[in-house]
């Protein structure tokens, strides 16, 4: 008898410790009435959670909590029950961080982390970022962008900055006014069973961009996006976090204007050991892409088992519908405001790196245009393997093609194919055999 009733005093006590770690955002004055900002009420539970030892940070159902910029703590699981929503607040006025540091022309931050441990955004709820708030006119298939000189208002929806054991799972993420969920010099993080769903219409509207972060696994995933479904880069303004590497993504179904899956342009580091397998890309401008414009390197990247579609959009959109397509152009040339960025200190006239030992095995794609390999000079780009690469060539829009997209290039920005299935400029030690079927 006293050892069932000590049994049943350790299983209350667990269970009062448990729901102590519950942070539920109304008990800190958070209404979720779609009109009143809440970020003060949801900041004061954030904050107590992580101080406290951690815990979650419940945003209760049935609740539409509209909110300012938010910053996450360590060892907080940011939880959403379903019909939750946290909605970012429209007023541009209040959006101060910027996402890139001394470079405000590109975006502010709305939910954001910099140097924390052991944060989880979880649930069936949905995190909305309003984007077309932001937004100017609409057009036929894009929106027109607000002018903007040095400071852009719009916010990206997660920027998470040198934050160690991430996990983003099952939650709903959508219409984000510009990035969406973007990493830098991330270490260890999980990205699974995601739906990131951005407005097709919204430009610069990245799903996921992994930024000098390493040993990230994304699985299970559904992206729409205007720009580019998943992205690997190295900005320059976070070189201290170094390379890019040891990424995988498996078992994702992605839409874009832009480029489905893309290496690059921003590259001033090295991104390697990467693979993408067993994907479904559907009305993209371009699937699957390496656009290297920097003198950072990409080397050792695998593509296999992806079905895709490509079609060509206007040319605000990057690309011309090709399925595949690894490149190493240098930057088209910079002015002062876009050196301090875009290129090394006190330099204008771009330099790009190698490009090498990059593998695409079992794709099969329809599209409206062929596949292109090349880069400035001979052997810049080498050692390209295409092994079981079929490709169905459609037309199935009015816009025109017959031409391959090297935006944003130094030189020419666009050229032409000449109807090949696969154009190659000096290029070595390539295998490019594909097999080609033309429909009408």
């Amino acid at each position: 008898m006293t050892k069932f009733i000590y049994i049943l005093f350790l299983l209350v006590l667990s269970l009062s410790s448990y729901a102590q770690r519950i942070y539920n955002v109304v008990d800190y004055g958070a209404v979720g009435n779609k009109t009143i900002d809440d970020a003060k009420a949801i900041q004061q539970a954030i904050d107590e959670c992580s101080a406290n030892g951690g815990g979650t940070v419940l945003l209760p159902a049935n609740h539409t909590f509209m909110s300012g910029p938010l910053c996450l703590k360590s060892n907080v699981d940011l939880h959403l029950e379903a019909t939750a929503v946290l909605l970012a607040n429209p007023d541009e006025g209040i959006y101060k961080l910027s996402a890139f540091g001394e470079n405000r022309g590109e975006g502010m931050m709305w939910i954001y982390a910099n140097g924390a441990d052991n944060i989880s955004i979880t649930g069936k709820g949905t995190i909305h970022g309003n984007g077309i708030a932001f937004m100017g006119k609409e057009l036929d298939d894009s929106y027109e962008l607000k002018p903007v000189t040095t400071f852009d208002p719009r916010p990206h929806v997660l920027t998470l900055t040198d934050v160690k054991n991430l996990t983003i799972r099952d939650i709903t993420i959508r219409d984000g006014a510009y990035w969406t969920v973007h990493l830098i010099g991330c270490d260890g993080a999980v990205i699974d069973g995601i739906s990131l769903l951005n407005n097709l219409k919204i430009r610069n509207g990245d799903g996921i961009d992994l930024d000098h972060s390493r040993n990230v696994r994304i699985s299970n995933c559904h992206i729409t996006s205007g720009d580019d479904c998943i992205c690997l880069k190295n900005r320059r303004e976070f070189e201290q976090y170094g390379p890019c590497h040891d990424i995988t993504v498996t078992n994702c179904v992605m839409t874009s204007r832009s480029c489905a899956i893309k290496i690059g342009s921003e590259n001033m580091d090295s991104i390697y050991n990467v693979v993408f397998d067993n994907c479904v890309i559907t009305r993209s401008n371009r699937g699957l892409g390496i656009q290297n414009r920097d003198e950072g390197t990409v080397t050792d990247v695998m593509f296999s088992n992806i079905i895709m579609d490509c079609q060509l959009w206007s040319d605000v959109w990057w690309g011309k519908a090709e399925p595949i397509y690894v490149t190493s152009y240098p930057r088209a040339n910079g002015n002062h405001k876009d050196a301090n960025w875009r290129f090394p200190k006190g330099e204008t006239v771009g330099r790009c790196g190698e490009v090498s030992r990059i593998y695409f095995n079992n794709i099969v794609a329809n599209s409206e245009n062929g596949c292109f390999v090349g880069g400035d000079i001979e052997g810049k780009v080498n050692n390209v393997h295409f092994s079981n690469v079929r490709l169905v060539r459609k037309k199935v829009t009015a816009y025109e093609g017959g031409a391959i997209d090297l935006r944003p290039c130094r030189d020419t920005q666009f050229m032409p194919t000449q109807g090949r299935a696969v154009t190659t400029q000096n290029v070595t030690g390539c295998t490019l055999d594909v097999v080609t079927e033309m429909t009408h």
